[in-house]
């Protein structure tokens, strides 16, 4: 008799059909974590993947987009210089950016070395489009994988795009397109301002890109606290990008090479080139989850703390809806691994999620905003710093915008949430992290001693405005 989340083997396969230990359907970054964990651990694992093995973040979001990044922040860096180190002239060119993408990060968008690292490890990999057409069997283009353990769903989310009208006619960009550019457009146009869309606003405008964000939302990056929003929003203005929040896009045209964005308002936009960054959606329908008694009409996959969503099918990743972010999919393919091989360890714990903006300045987050919390019944303290005004602020000067922000649940004594934004927003978040996710006590980290002078001594002033 099979066990827990395992099918037997009778040792007849149907005709036509495979057997294997585990099909992992999506080789993403989490994919990928299971798929390479389970065939080191000398299971038959079968990898299937339609597109690039590594998903998204290597090729065409989390590694090429931070790349772009960095390199604007070297020209604001070097803009800064004046009335800090002298003089500076700064001349933009986008080419070292893209070559830098094409070569360094993504082979030309070749995943050759990723399948090797898979298949060195004792996988077998696949190309082609996988569907459950039944309990523990996956079609693959036509050929039928049975599987003695189970699945792995890892598909990943693709981008999210909005009902404007005339939306579907026009040649928009996704973040694909826009990571992939080999020069900066002369004008952009970018429909929502959550962090993609922030991120490669900011990134283009430093390189020249005349850049116009437009979120629906009555502030930029609307899942953050609104005082690292409204930071955000001021140092993008003073760069000169133009940020439209509550405003609604109601129709879109592409004439002359021209995209001509219009607003709920009667306001027209027009730039070279349209982003739509408005989110990302789960990756379900074409799936066969209903083959499985799943709704794929279902925003996510419900899993339990060990990445289970039906008998011998395990998810990880954004089909899970718990956050499309590379982090979140590496931990959950951790947890699925360890489940399928039926090794020990604790259950999902996400009270502690973080997540980081990589604007300038940086924002970082974990755990509830302050909303969040109160929606929650939670008694909540704030406490709020200013980067500027401490010691490592001060002495910063040019591009020293930042604060912390501490949310306490005031009858347990301990931090729910904080933010911390600033030049090194994500790397501070890390502290404030161990704290919510060990619920370390108040008293304790008010005495506790801050390295001075550093970014994270803010967190000091934070709690003592926490009171």
């Amino acid at each position: 008799m099979a066990g827990p989340g395992q099918h037997a083997d009778t040792g007849h396969a149907d005709t036509g059909t495979e057997t294997v230990d585990v099909v992992v359907v999506g080789m993403g970054v989490g994919g990928e974590h299971v798929a390479g964990r389970l065939a080191e651990a000398g299971l038959d694992v079968v990898g299937v993947e339609a597109e690039l093995v590594g998903g998204e973040c290597p090729y065409w979001a989390c590694v090429p987009s931070k790349m772009m990044i960095r390199a604007g922040n070297l020209l604001a860096e070097a803009r800064r210089v004046p009335g800090m180190a002298g003089r500076s002239e700064v001349t933009a060119d986008f080419a070292p950016v893209a070559a830098r993408i094409r070569d360094e990060a993504t082979d030309d968008w070749d995943d050759k070395a990723a399948v090797d690292r898979f298949t060195g490890k004792g996988g077998r990999f696949l190309r082609g489009r996988a569907r459950l057409v039944g309990p523990g069997r996956v079609d693959v283009d036509g050929r039928v994988l049975t599987t003695r353990r189970g699945v792995v769903l890892a598909t990943g989310s693709r981008p999210q795009i909005p009902p404007v009208p005339g939306l579907d006619e026009v040649p928009y960009w996704t973040n694909r397109d826009a990571v992939s550019a080999k020069e900066a457009p002369p004008s952009l146009l970018v429909l929502g301002g959550g962090p993609i869309g922030a991120e490669l606003a900011q990134a283009y405008a430093r390189f020249g890109t005349a850049v116009t964000v437009v979120e629906a939302a009555d502030r930029l990056l609307p899942s953050e606290e609104p005082e690292a929003a409204a930071l955000v929003a001021d140092v993008f203005r003073a760069e000169g990008v133009d940020v439209r929040t509550g405003a609604r896009a109601v129709g879109v045209r592409h004439e002359d090479g021209t995209f001509r964005l219009t607003l709920d308002g009667g306001a027209e936009l027009t730039a070279r080139h349209l982003l739509v960054a408005t989110g990302r959606r789960a990756a379900l329908s074409d799936l066969g989850v209903e083959h499985i008694g799943l709704d794929p009409g279902a925003k996510a996959l419900d899993v339990d703390g060990r990445m289970r969503a039906a008998d011998g099918v395990w998810a990880v990743g954004d089909v899970t809806g718990h956050g499309a972010f590379t982090h979140v999919a590496m931990y959950q393919g951790e947890l699925a691994a360890r489940d399928v091989l039926g090794e020990p360890g604790p259950d999902a714990d996400y009270r502690a999620l973080p997540r980081v903006t990589f604007t300038d300045p940086e924002v970082g987050s974990v755990g509830l905003t302050e909303h969040a919390a109160r929606e929650r019944g939670i008694t909540v303290r704030t406490g709020l710093a200013q980067v500027p005004s401490s010691t490592r602020g001060w002495i910063h000067k040019a591009g020293n915008e930042g604060l912390v922000k501490l949310v306490a649940d005031a009858d347990r004594g301990v931090l729910v949430g904080a933010t911390s934004a600033g030049p090194t927003g994500g790397e501070v978040l890390y502290g404030l992290q161990v704290a919510v996710h060990a619920e370390v006590p108040l008293e304790r980290l008010r005495h506790m001693m801050y390295a001075y002078p550093t970014f994270h001594r803010t967190v000091e002033q934070a709690l003592q405005d926490l009171g």
